[in-house]
């Protein structure tokens, strides 16, 4: 093979390989829920506090729904029963920071700022369902073919909400700004 050849052989397996690590790469951003950002304006605290004002930052998360859940539910010797499926909701509650400056209480120590931080965690929840069954069985062989009549059954699936929250209460260092 000449030079020519393989620096374009070498292009070709390059691209291939960036645009099959950018497939494999989209399913796991598609995957993490967005948020949107969130800076809370406290500067103008700043003017009636006598020292430095608290800085909130924070994000609003975006549901994102899933497939309902519960179509193909089968009972048997019933009529497929009437279902009002579950949503499930993915979300994240995005990560929070809040500083405030404090008065220097001990001489000659550095921390100048409480941190209260909750770090970015997973969300799940899912909407209330419910499901009927009708008042009738499948045909009957022994009644020519007619559906047998039986008392209706109903059911309420609950909501559901999981996911873990924490939070990390601290001391800064660093100088106020």
């Amino acid at each position: 093979m000449n030079p020519k050849t393989q620096i374009g052989m070498g292009m070709v397996v390059t691209a291939l390989a960036s645009a099959a690590s950018a497939a494999l790469a989209t399913p796991a951003a598609a995957a993490a829920a967005p948020t949107a950002p969130v800076d809370v304006p406290l500067q103008t605290l700043g003017m009636v506090l006598p020292m430095a004002p608290p800085t909130v930052s924070t994000g609003v998360p975006i549901p994102v729904p899933g497939t309902p859940m519960g179509l193909t539910a089968r009972t048997d010797g019933r009529v497929q029963p009437l279902l009002v499926p579950q949503v499930p909701i993915a979300s994240t509650m995005p990560e929070t920071l809040i500083t405030a400056a404090l008065p220097e209480v001990i001489e000659d120590q550095p921390v100048t700022r409480a941190l209260l931080s909750t770090p970015e965690s997973a969300l799940n929840a899912k909407t209330p369902g419910a499901n009927v069954a009708p008042p009738l069985t499948l045909p009957q062989p022994a009644a020519l073919g007619l559906p047998a009549a039986q008392l209706p059954e109903a059911g309420l699936l609950p909501p559901a909400l999981s996911g873990s929250l924490g939070s990390h209460l601290g001391m800064d260092g660093g100088a106020t700004n």
